[in-house]
Formats: C-alpha cells, sequence, structure tokens
C-alpha cells in the first residue's frame, strides 16, 4: 500500500450536502462485484463520486506487478488528474461488492470545479496530490529498462518527469524481471532503454512523441473543429495566455513540442517572482499553470511540433500544420513558441549531447553528476540557477564566464549566492575549445582558453552544461508574413513597419490575428515574470481582435 504525506487532503470524505449540490453535474453508474470500472491505459470516464460500496485502486505496470494504492468508500471520488482531460487512467479501479456512484465526465467536472469555488479548491488538490503520490511511489506506470546512465534512459526519464508522467527504472544487472526481458528482445546498445507501456507493449529507445502516443498523452487536433485561439509553445508566456484565454471563455489548443514549462520549467529555484518570498522551482511553477490550463478546459497536446503556419485564412481561419500532416486551425495565433539555447561554436560539440553535455540542470542530470566535477558555460540568470542546483549535487562546480563579471547579465541575488558556495568556482574570460570523449563517445575532457592570453589548460570533466544565449523557435513562420528583427525574434506594436500608421495592439505582429509574447518577441525582458505578464496582457487583444471579426460586414 501506497504512503501518502497528507491523506486527509489527498482523499476527502464529501459531505452529503456538497454530495447533493453534485448531482445535476453527473449521471447514476451502478457496478457489480469484481466489475472494473476504469483500467491503466485506457481513457477513463470521468470523476466517479461512490455513494454505496467500495472501490479498490491499485497500480499496474507494463510487467505485471500491481501495488495497492487505497481502499475508497461511501462519500469519497475517484479521480486524478487524468481525468480533466479524459487522458488514460494511471491506476485501475475495481468494484467491491455493489457499488452506486455518481459518475462526473470531464467536460462536467471541469464545469464544477469552476462553479462550486470551495469544493472545487478541494477536489483539485487532491488531483494534483494523487498525481504527486502516483509519480513519487516509483512503482507503477511506464517501465524503463536500461543502464541509468545511457543516453536514451536519461532522454527519456527527462521526457516523462517533465510531463508529469509516473514510471520507474530498471536495472539490467540487477532487476531479475529485466533481466529476462531483456534475454526475450536481446537489445543492442543503441535500443536502450526498453519502454513497456501498461498494456505490455515494449519499445526500443522510442522517440518522445512515439512514446507520447503510445501512452495517450496525445490524440492530435479534430479537423473540423476551429479553436477561437492556437498557442505555440507551453513555457510561462504560453501556459498564462491559456490560463487567463480559457477562464473568459475562449476555446483554446496549446502546442509544445517537448514539454510545458519551457525553459523555465527546468529551472532549480525561481526566487525573483512575486508572492514566493521562499522561491519556487520551475517544474512546481509551470506545473500548477499547466493544470490551471487544464481545469478550465484548455486542449494542451505536447510532444507536438508546429511546422509552419498558414495566414491566408480563406475561411477565416489560421492553420497551423504539425509533424506528422495533421493542420489544427483557429482564429488567432499567439505566438509563445520561446527561444532554444544557443550551441556555441565548438567542435564536436553535437557528437557530446546527451553524452555528457546538457543544456539544462534538472534532477536527472544532477543524478549524474553525484560527487563529481562538473563545468557549466554562461553567466545569465539560468546560468546562475543551474550553478547554485548543482552545488548541491556535484563536488565542484567550474563556472566558465567569458567576460569579465557577472554583474550585466546576472541578478544580484544569485551573485551573492554563487560567490558564497565554496565548491563554484568562476572562471573569467576563458572559454571552451574543444571536447575530448573515450570509445564510447561519451565526454571526458575540455580544453579551456583565456581570452586575455594563449594560456591554454584542461579539466577532467563529464559533464558539462551550456547556457549562453538563446535563438528564437521561429522558424515556423516563415512565409506567413510576421516580421523578424535581425535576430530572428518576432517584431510586435508599433515596432514594425507594416503596422506604421495604424493603432495595433502592443502584443500584435504584423500579421492581423497573430500575437507574440514571452522570450520569442523582440524588446521581451526575458524574465518569468514579464513572460507571465504578457501572457495576460495578449487576452484582451484576442478579445478584441475575434470580436471585430465576428462583426458582419457593412
Amino acid at each position: 500500500m501506497l504512503r501518502f504525506s497528507r491523506p486527509e487532503q489527498t482523499f476527502p470524505t464529501l459531505t452529503a450536502a456538497e454530495i447533493e449540490r453534485m448531482r445535476h453535474f453527473g449521471e447514476l453508474r451502478s457496478y457489480a462485484d469484481g466489475e472494473l470500472m476504469f483500467e491503466t491505459g485506457k481513457p477513463g470516464p470521468g470523476m466517479f463520486v461512490v455513494l454505496k460500496g467500495h472501490v479498490t485502486i491499485t497500480q499496474r505496470d507494463g510487467l505485471g506487478h500491481v501495488t495497492p494504492v487505497i481502499d475508497q468508500g461511501p462519500g469519497q471520488f475517484l479521480a486524478e488528474l487524468s481525468q480533466l482531460s479524459g487522458r488514460p487512467a494511471l491506476v485501475d479501479g475495481r468494484a467491491e461488492g455493489e457499488v452506486e456512484t455518481l459518475l462526473l465526465p470531464p467536460e462536467r467536472l471541469r464545469a464544477l470545479l469552476v462553479a462550486e469555488a470551495e469544493l472545487g479548491e478541494r477536489i483539485m488538490r487532491a488531483l494534483i496530490l494523487r498525481r504527486v503520490s502516483l509519480i513519487q511511489a516509483g512503482v507503477g506506470g511506464i517501465v524503463l529498462i536500461g543502464p541509468s546512465h545511457s543516453v536514451g534512459v536519461v532522454r527519456l526519464q527527462g521526457f516523462l518527469t517533465r510531463n508529469g508522467q509516473p514510471h520507474h527504472l530498471l536495472d539490467p544487472d540487477r532487476e531479475r524481471d529485466a533481466a529476462e526481458l531483456i534475454a526475450r528482445y536481446s537489445p543492442k546498445p543503441e535500443d536502450w532503454p526498453l519502454v513497456v507501456t501498461a498494456d505490455g507493449t515494449v519499445l526500443r529507445n522510442p522517440g518522445e512523441t512515439e512514446l507520447a502516443r503510445s501512452i495517450g498523452m496525445i490524440g492530435g487536433p479534430k479537423n473540423d473543429r476551429i479553436y477561437d485561439v492556437a498557442i505555440v509553445g507551453s513555457g510561462p508566456a504560453g501556459l498564462a495566455t491559456a490560463v487567463y484565454a480559457a477562464s473568459e471563455g475562449l476555446s483554446v489548443a496549446v502546442l509544445d513540442t517537448r514539454a510545458f514549462g519551457g525553459q523555465a520549467g527546468a529551472s532549480a529555484r525561481i526566487e525573483n517572482y512575486l508572492g514566493f518570498p521562499t522561491g519556487i522551482s520551475g517544474m512546481a511553477l509551470t506545473a500548477r499553470a499547466f493544470n490551471q490550463a487544464q481545469k478550465f478546459g484548455a486542449d494542451i497536446m505536447i510532444p507536438v511540433t508546429a511546422k509552419s503556419l498558414d495566414c491566408t485564412r480563406g475561411d477565416g481561419a489560421f492553420s497551423v500544420e504539425l509533424d506528422g500532416g495533421d493542420v489544427l486551425r483557429s482564429r488567432a495565433v499567439v505566438v509563445a513558441s520561446g527561444a532554444r539555447y544557443r550551441r556555441p561554436e565548438i567542435a564536436n560539440l553535437d557528437k557530446f549531447e546527451g553524452r555528457g553535455v546538457w543544456y539544462w540542470a534538472s534532477p536527472v542530470e544532477a543524478r549524474l553528476c553525484a560527487g563529481e566535477e562538473v563545468a557549466l558555460v554562461g553567466a545569465g540568470n539560468s546560468a546562475g540557477q543551474a550553478a547554485a542546483f548543482l552545488s548541491g549535487h556535484a563536488k565542484k562546480v567550474l563556472m566558465i564566464i567569458r567576460g569579465g563579471g557577472l554583474g550585466a547579465s546576472m541578478s544580484r541575488y544569485l551573485i551573492e549566492r554563487i560567490e558564497a558556495t565554496p565548491n563554484i568556482e568562476l572562471l573569467f574570460n576563458t572559454e571552451i575549445t574543444a571536447l575530448e570523449g573515450d570509445e564510447a563517445s561519451l565526454l571526458r575532457r575540455i580544453r579551456l582558453k583565456s581570452r586575455l592570453s594563449s594560456d591554454e589548460d584542461f579539466a577532467d570533466i563529464r559533464n558539462l552544461f551550456l547556457f549562453v544565449g538563446a535563438d528564437p523557435a521561429t522558424g515556423w513562420l516563415d512565409g506567413c508574413g510576421v516580421t523578424l528583427d535581425r535576430g530572428g525574434f518576432v517584431v510586435t506594436g508599433g515596432q514594425s513597419e507594416q503596422n506604421q500608421g495604424r493603432l495595433v495592439a502592443p502584443l500584435e505582429t504584423s500579421v492581423p490575428g497573430v500575437y507574440a509574447v514571452g522570450d520569442v518577441r523582440s524588446g521581451s525582458v526575458k524574465r518569468v515574470g514579464g513572460a507571465i505578464g504578457e501572457g495576460a496582457q495578449v487576452v484582451a487583444s484576442l478579445h478584441g481582435f475575434l470580436g471585430d471579426a465576428a462583426k458582419p460586414a457593412l
């Protein structure tokens, strides 16, 4: 049986009056003894409120291991975050004796959360805590089989962790079940990890999209539906837009190529965001926004990549072409695709990416660095947050800065923390000129050069973290007429030549109905607070544009 840190909040019991208020949101359903009410890996019908009888909840993985979770009875409700959007269930629920329930389908559950504020808060908190418990248990869900330091394992662990998907890792050298599966499938080194889904399907080192489709994370757009707004990117700016737009009644689709949260989601601790005096991790902050957007009915599709944008609007709608050939249509578009970390000009850099070279620092990468010396390149806030985080895991963090100081690009509180951390060493006016590896193409050494002299040095480094600026993710806008600045960032408002002489919203691009927010926008402040503010601000412009578009021509 799983243990829960806050059982009274995770599994509250509803009063008779609360259940009565919920009745017009649901429908009565009865189940016979032993009947399966919902099943791991299959779309859940919604949230059940138990009126009579008991339901046994268990967690199951693709190897057939079953772990008891809890037994729930009258007055309790059966659901977790998946039921907000009709995604596959993460647990099994089986009737013990005759069971009578009130079933709230996903859309009615979301309506309840909005209409009944106090009750909705209790339910939402329970849904979140249940998902957290399933993730922390580390016994059910997707099974990864492979060496913990292999490239594929690290890649997929990062993907599943960033998307809040329960999973656990089996070491082939120590786990009997893993050894039996390996003997059956005879994987080659490039096959790591083997991935076992809930229905027993075995995948060999799958891509993120292949894995996501196999576990029901994404289903693709409905070609006949036209959304009010398509938001490309689910970082802080995109999520803020989704929350405010969906809460105000707009139909919203959110796309992201890898995970919610963007670069901010990988930040170990954000301490300069309003309302969190002790700081909050980027994952925790953006996960709250992700759940909030689902609560208000936003359709979130991850991982889905926007390939191009058609702005001809022949029938009044924009068309976003997605990987796989699907097309998503909307009346307005918000570009929130952010910026990707820049790849410095170092020979053979691509050879070591994912093999010792990393562009973010999450607990998955920190595990690889335990007790070792690591190097980090960068002088911005993201670099400072990563250095402070890694210093708690690594023996030493060698922070390599191309310039002569930190003050011009990093917040003062981070500078003070770095200077006070004994196992962070600062190397100013220094750059990396070469990387060296072993026969398995794993990073083993870096070459350093002073920018003030001809001095060169080497450092035995197995993990290198790069935070050296960012390039905007705007390639998918080619051919649409959206104006970009010299750096490739989206120009908005009066800055655009096409907007000269006409009244435009500050976040509108050169194409009416297309807006840009967050790091992808030219002139943005590149801070979480600024991105969230722009996401909230753009919704007023969306209402104005959609309202004007709906007016009949005179």
